[in-house]
């Protein structure tokens, strides 16, 4: 027997009855978030060229990406984000629509993951973006929405990180980083590696901007952590920042979305890629981030559209997991319904009635009464239906 033919990819996995209903149950409680607020979907195709992820600035690796050719022998790329196929399509098909776009995607995402991760290749993912507005209501709806958003789609406590992209390169710039050095030490913050950090940053000149580096991954909490970092820089670019975040969190405050939300100046994800607020959302009992979000500002330019943009996606798989547990299944139907030989066609109107009753019915496709009557003992099915001239209930 051929080795692949009885086993998944690794990286994926089939999805089985209550996982595809828990699914389903969290990608519809999240259109009921979005939808009202004005955000409609779009479709991007599976495969894209390559060339939409290839981007100098903000390209993702390529050996992340599934990749493969087409009748042309050009390359293509299985999708391994969402946001870089909707800027393509913001840049083409959207373009001169009226500003800003709201736009929103339910689609799965391709990505290898280093073997024996654990990690998913396919996920399926839930996101927003608000496209074409540079302002902090921009961010303050898209915050705001995405809390909502968590709050709705599992019943579960939940929290939002905040940050801000800008504290990090201010403070990089203030020290002179090069490229390899900015990103080595964010990976490092965003590891938490304090030895390694330390050791780096210790053989920097500027040691007020070292020290706060230093800090950075510790600073979590209310807007004590913004006082703390304006008393280590004095930078009136971290300044600004850090007014920007006290503003945002006194707007949440008067929503009564505060209780949800915690400072994270520690949050350096793809510094290459965001260029604002940043923000993660967790789920209490769930390791790892379902939600990501944050400001881009520069991607669109290079798809020919410099424009302003900010979203967030969610781990829809991961969500469902948690959801699954506080979920109560029905799979079995409540009614078998059997026809005696010659009453095939009144027995599936019957079936039709109970549906429409509000009742979940099942046609038996058994030739024999006493084969429906096992197989309905061996599902679990309490209630028989056999229809002849009449019909009769019996139960199983």
């Amino acid at each position: 027997m051929v080795k692949g033919r009885l086993v998944t990819p690794e990286g994926t996995k089939d999805l089985l009855f209550e996982d595809c209903i828990a699914r389903h149950k969290v990608e519809d409680s999240i259109k009921e978030v979005l939808i009202p607020r004005g955000y409609a979907e779009v479709i991007t195709p599976a495969l894209e060229y390559y060339d939409v992820f290839n981007s100098g600035h903000y390209g993702i690796p390529q050996e992340e990406m599934y990749k493969l050719t087409d009748l042309k022998g050009r390359l293509l790329a299985v999708k391994p984000d969402l946001t870089m196929p909707i800027a393509r399509l913001a840049a083409t098909r959207l373009k001169g629509h009226p500003l800003p776009l709201r736009l929103f995607y339910n689609q799965n995402i391709y990505r290898v993951s280093p073997a024996l991760s654990g990690r998913s290749d396919e996920i399926d993912q839930i996101g927003i973006e608000l496209i074409g507005s540079s302002t902090r209501r921009a961010d303050l709806e898209v915050i705001a929405t995405a809390i909502e958003t968590m709050a709705h789609c599992t019943g579960r406590d939940f929290r939002l990180e905040l940050g801000h992209i800008g504290i990090f390169n201010a403070l990089a710039e203030a020290l002179g980083l090069d490229d390899n050095d900015k990103e080595e030490i964010r990976c490092l913050i965003e590891s938490k590696n304090y030895p390694e950090l330390n050791d780096q940053l210790d053989r920097m000149e500027n040691r007020a901007a070292a020290e706060a580096l230093k800090r950075l991954p510790a600073l979590f909490g209310g807007s004590e952590v913004l006082d703390e970092l304006d008393g280590l820089t004095g930078l009136p670019e971290v300044a600004t920042v850090t007014g920007y975040l006290r503003a945002i969190l006194a707007d949440l405050e008067a929503l009564g979305l505060m209780g949800k939300v915690t400072l994270d100046l520690g949050i350096v994800n793809r510094n290459d890629y965001y260029t604002g607020v940043v923000f993660q959302g967790y789920l209490a009992g769930v390791g790892d981030t379902v939600l990501t979000g944050g400001r881009y500002d520069k991607l669109l330019s290079d798809y020919g559209l410099d424009l302003a943009a900010i979203g967030f996606a969610v781990n829809v798989d991961s969500v469902a997991k948690a959801a699954k547990e506080g979920m109560a299944f029905q799979l079995l139907p409540d009614v078998l319904v059997y026809a005696h030989p010659g009453y095939e066609v009144k027995a599936l109107g019957e079936v039709n009635r109970l549906i429409e009753a509000g009742f979940r019915a099942e046609f038996a496709v058994c030739e024999k009464l006493d084969e429906a009557k096992s197989y309905a003992a061996r599902k679990g099915v309490a209630i028989l239906y056999l229809v002849n001239d009449d019909i009769v209930e019996v139960r199983v």
